[in-house]
């Protein structure tokens, strides 16, 4: 597992942005990513996925785990809002 492990940071530490913090642990099923927000004065959830070891040994995981990492980038975001129009009063 802890090569799996390694391989997904490999992947992540290429990754940086100016608002998130990613890291990987492992997990009982596999690795799991973990997205925070950056700015300390925002209390934001942690967001987490898992990544199962067939998708991490895929040969074509840098490109799905892009694909994955930028979907859950999306709904982290969509997550954060505090009032929608779908929120009951």
């Amino acid at each position: 597992m802890s090569e799996l492990l390694e391989k997904v940071r490999r992947e992540l530490a290429r990754y940086e942005h100016p608002l998130f913090v990613f890291d990987a642990r492992p997990a009982a099923d596999g690795v799991e990513v973990e997205i925070r927000f950056k700015p300390p004065e925002v209390e934001v959830h942690t967001y987490l996925f898992l990544l199962r070891p067939r998708e991490i040994e895929h040969q074509q995981f840098p490109w799905t785990f892009q694909k994955q990492l930028y979907d859950c980038l999306h709904d982290y975001i969509i997550e954060m809002f505090t009032a929608n129009p779908q929120q009951k009063a």
